[in-house]
């Protein structure tokens, strides 16, 4: 199972550092990366805000690599692109993708495991609050890493979305009888495998409103309406 991004715009103290031994031009060309702390930046957004010629800027970062004191990062926003940050820096989840993705992939694999093992929870529960999914999949030891009640709700919600399970609100009575009145709690729709009625509401009429990348999403991007899956079945459905 692939692991976790971790932390976001973490510094750390390094041991020594080469920075004195560096020429006028690297250390613009260091000064500049450094300047945008976990958000990094491209070689060709360098090339335009330090107006030094190319091939002396790919020198320069060269030599900055080769004394650990930039490193080069993957960014899902823009992959043709190569992306820097200083090493005291952890790039932030706007260039990593966030927890979902794995050296700037989506970790699709991983995803599914956690889906399939959120519905079992559910479906085991018959209803359940998301802290009571949280908490179950805590447990369950199921995740290398520690998951955030966000990161289980992102999880849900798509599951809400293939309409495999379906958001409700506690009544109070019946099986609801031990979940506040009121509460958003989640039903599984039917067996695995075998879909219900489309459900329509405010979380599943328009996919874009809980999707957990939106901010990310471009019309050209890699993240894109032309790609998503969730989407297209909105527009068919």
């Amino acid at each position: 199972m692939s692991r976790l991004q971790g932390p976001n715009s973490l510094k750390r103290k390094r041991p020594g550092s080469t920075s004195d031994s560096l020429t006028e031009h690297e250390r613009t060309v260091h000064d500049v990366i450094q300047s945008k702390q976990d958000m990094g930046m491209s070689q060709r957004d360098m090339k335009r805000e330090i107006n030094l010629p190319d091939n002396l800027v790919t020198k320069c970062l060269k030599s900055l690599l080769s004394k650990n004191l930039i490193k080069e990062v993957k960014n899902i926003q823009s992959r043709g692109r190569k992306h820097f940050i200083s090493v005291e820096f952890e790039p932030s989840t706007e260039i990593t993708g966030g927890a979902w993705y794995v050296e700037g992939s989506l970790d699709t694999e991983y995803i599914n495991v956690l889906k399939e093992q959120c519905w079992r929870k559910i479906y085991g529960l018959k209803v359940a609050t998301l802290e009571g999914v949280t908490d179950a999949i805590k447990r369950s030891n199921v995740s290398q890493v520690e998951l955030s009640k966000q990161q289980i709700e992102e999880i849900v919600k798509a599951l809400v979305l293939d309409n495999e399970v379906m958001e409700v609100k506690s009544s109070g009575t019946g099986e609801f009888a031990s979940i506040p009145v009121g509460k958003v709690c989640y039903k599984c729709i039917g067996k695995r495998g075998y879909g219900g009625e489309p459900k329509v509401g405010a979380l599943a009429s328009i996919p874009c409103g809980v999707c957990p990348q939106i901010s990310h999403c471009t019309p050209d991007g890699i993240i894109s309406p032309k790609t998503c899956v969730y989407y297209q079945k909105w527009l068919d459905f």
